[in-house]
């Protein structure tokens, strides 16, 4: 676990895993600024008392090849994969909300396939895995691209909360 930033009305807490020698390149403190500024951006909401936590695990192809095969029936590698804890209709008591921080769920990239996408797009692996820490977010708060309109919709909110932190 790492520090956890406030903001005006909004706390996030970022639970960081790192299971690649590549990570260790990416600072912790960065990716706990950056998803609070995303959050506060977004308008996050659900939380009576402003109060968030999501995960971010950054792997290797082989472990996320085995999540890939069992949540979405895919027996490959991918380079980022959310799985939204928002997404279930069933509500969490009140009592719980007022006293707990909402999750919003689990983010997994994978540094081998990012590595690979950065070199073949000719920017950095942090660069790569920046987009794709963003893009997974916004699965986390319910954006999906099921099609051209939803997906260039999704991309234009990935470049507006990218432009967010390039600023910092």
């Amino acid at each position: 676990m790492i520090v956890v930033t406030t903001t005006q009305s909004l706390t996030l807490e970022l639970a960081l895993t790192v299971n690649h020698p590549a990570g260790a390149a990416l600072a912790a403190a960065d990716w706990q600024n950056w998803f609070s500024t995303w959050a506060t951006h977004m308008g996050v909401d659900g939380s009576p008392m402003g109060a968030y936590e999501l995960s971010l695990r950054l792997t290797d192809d082989e472990e996320i090849q085995d999540l890939n095969r069992v949540y979405r029936h895919r027996d490959q590698p991918t380079d980022v994969l959310s799985f939204a804890a928002l997404e279930t209709d069933s509500a969490l008591p009140p009592q719980l909300l007022a006293v707990e921080p909402l999750y919003l769920g689990d983010i997994v990239i994978s540094l081998d396939t990012a590595a690979r996408q950065a070199t073949e797009r000719n920017h950095s692996l942090l660069q790569e895995t920046t987009w794709l820490a963003v893009h997974g977010f916004l699965h986390l708060l319910g954006w999906d691209h099921p099609d051209d309109n939803s997906l260039a919709a999704m991309l234009a909110k990935q470049s507006e909360l990218l432009s967010l932190i390039a600023e910092n």
